[in-house]
C-alpha cells in the first residue's frame, strides 16, 4: 500500500452498510485511479453521509455501517487519523479563508510545505489553472479574504489537483461554484485522482462513467452511463454554453434584446 513515504492508491472500495430503516445496503463498488463517480439523489437522501464515510475511511463505525477499503484492504489506523498525509481531500460547498495572506503567498506556502523545489513557480501554475476555471479572474496579489465563492472553489480545486498529495477528492455540488465544472473534472482526472462528486447537475451526472443513486440513506442503484445519455450530454453541453454566454453578457452590463438563436436551434434537436 505504501511506496516509500507515499501511498499508492490503485483502488477504493465502498462496501454496503444499512439504510435509515436499518435494512442492509447491497453495495460492493470499486473505484480506480482516474475514475469519476457521481452521487445523485434528492435532498436529505444521504449523499453527504456517503461522502463523509469516504472521507473518514469508515470501518463500520459510522451511522451507515459502511466500510471503505484501500487497494482491497482496510486502511491502517495511521492513515485514517493522519493529519499530514490524508488520503482524502474534500472541497465543500462553503469555503472561507480567515488567513490574511495574498493568494500567491498562501499557495507558495503550501508548495513549500510539500517540499516543491520552486514554490513560486508552483504557485504561479496553480493560480493560472484556477483562473482558467473561475468565472471571474483574480490577481495573485489579491487577499484570500477578498475572493468570491467561485474563485475560492476554483483555487482549491487547482491546488488539490496540482499540489495536494491526497489521491481521493470529494466534491460537494460543484455546480454552485460559478466555475467551469467540466474543466475542473478534466484537471482532476488528468492527475489520476479518484473523484467522488455529489451533484444535482445533469451535465456533471453524465460526465462520469457511472453514477450512484442514493435513497433513504443507502445506495439504491448503480447506473452505467449509456450511449444515448452521452448523446443527450452533448445537447445539454450546447445549451449550457449558450446560457454561459448569456451570463457573461449580464455580468458585462449588456442588454439581452437580441434573439437567442442558439436556443431556437437547440429546441429543434
Amino acid at each position: 500500500m505504501r511506496d516509500g513515504d507515499e501511498t499508492t492508491v490503485r483502488s477504493l472500495s465502498i462496501l454496503g452498510g444499512r439504510d435509515k430503516a436499518g435494512q442492509a445496503e447491497t453495495l460492493d463498488l470499486e473505484l480506480q485511479a482516474g475514475d469519476v463517480l457521481c452521487v445523485v439523489g434528492p435532498t436529505g437522501s444521504g449523499k453527504s453521509r456517503l461522502l463523509a464515510d469516504i472521507e473518514c475511511l469508515a470501518q463500520g463505525d459510522t451511522p451507515s455501517g459502511r466500510r471503505i477499503l484501500i487497494n482491497g484492504v482496510p486502511p491502517a489506523p495511521g492513515w485514517r487519523y493522519s493529519t499530514d498525509r490524508k488520503l482524502v481531500a474534500q472541497v465543500s460547498q462553503n469555503m472561507n479563508f480567515v488567513v490574511d495572506l495574498s493568494v500567491a503567498e498562501f499557495i507558495a506556502m503550501h508548495a513549500a510545505c510539500r517540499h516543491v523545489p520552486d514554490p513560486k513557480a508552483a504557485a504561479d501554475a496553480v493560480i493560472a489553472r484556477a483562473n482558467d476555471l473561475a468565472g471571474e479572474r483574480f490577481a495573485a496579489s489579491v487577499s484570500l479574504t477578498q475572493l468570491s465563492g467561485g474563485q475560492t472553489r476554483a483555487l482549491m480545486i487547482a491546488d488539490t489537483a496540482l499540489l495536494s498529495a491526497s489521491p481521493v477528492v470529494l466534491i460537494d455540488e460543484i455546480e454552485n461554484a460559478g466555475i467551469d465544472r467540466k474543466k475542473a473534472l478534466d484537471l482532476l482526472m488528468a492527475e489520476e485522482k479518484i473523484v467522488v462528486l455529489s451533484t444535482h447537475d445533469p451535465i456533471l451526472a453524465l460526465l462520469g462513467r457511472r453514477r450512484v443513486f442514493v435513497s433513504n440513506g443507502a445506495v439504491a442503484g448503480i447506473i452505467e452511463t449509456s450511449a444515448a445519455e452521452r448523446a443527450n450530454l452533448a445537447a445539454l453541453e450546447r445549451l449550457d454554453r449558450g446560457l454561459m454566454e448569456v451570463r457573461q453578457r449580464l455580468r458585462g452590463g449588456q442588454r439581452l434584446d437580441s434573439p437567442l438563436e442558439w436556443l431556437a436551434d437547440w429546441g429543434k434537436d
